[in-house]
């Protein structure tokens, strides 16, 4: 279900959201993206704190561009998958630089998809195409409402093929996405939007 076409503007950049079921549903959205890809990516996906994040490591073996794990005042590079760091909140700065922070978890998560979503929102303003995947709480939805308030484009992945369908549900309910689509659909349409970037 599509909301709208797909609007006359570049996008500068991209933040994804994911948390139970989303490293599978990450893979097919963003395994195998050809080594042209021009737009940065930044994702949140919850993780137990506790843990050692493998997500950088299980990506750069299946990508042919760089895949890190944000750091702190580092900037937004074009071509790279950023991935944020367990027990930190990840925002975009508005000079696109990375921040991370030990704030309060939101919504039980720290990383937070709310806080890299807001950020980035202001961070790029219509620039920015926010993502939001399968989930079990209502993280992002608030996130993904501010880049559409801010004039970005907004994501979601369809409920019915999503793992957890309670995240995309959410954001749906917080607002009318510029598009409802599987997996493999959203993946065409970043395409299409990194071609356009390319431009």
């Amino acid at each position: 279900m599509t909301a709208s076409p797909l609007p006359p503007r570049r996008i500068e950049a991209v933040v994804v959201g994911a948390s139970a079921g989303g490293v599978d549903a990450l893979i097919a959205l963003l395994g195998d993206l050809p080594a042209s890809w021009r737009l940065p990516t930044a994702v949140v996906i919850h993780l137990p704190e506790a843990h050692e994040s493998r997500l950088a490591e299980i990506f750069r073996h299946r990508l042919p561009f760089p895949v890190l794990e944000a750091e702190d005042k580092a900037p937004v590079a074009q071509g790279t998958l950023y991935f944020a760091p367990p027990g930190y909140h990840l925002s975009i700065e508005r000079d696109r630089c990375f921040s991370l922070s030990c704030e309060p978890p939101v919504l039980f998560s720290r990383p937070a998809i709310d806080v890299l979503m807001a950020s980035a929102a202001d961070a790029y303003g219509p620039a920015l195409a926010g993502v939001l995947l399968t989930g079990a709480n209502e993280d992002g939805a608030e996130g993904l409402l501010r880049i559409h308030q801010a004039g970005g484009l907004t994501v979601v992945q369809d409920p019915a093929e999503a793992l957890v369908p309670t995240m995309p549900r959410a954001a749906i309910a917080a607002h009318a996405p510029d598009f409802v689509l599987p997996l493999r659909e959203i993946r065409a349409l970043l395409l299409e939007l990194d071609a356009a970037h390319a431009h």
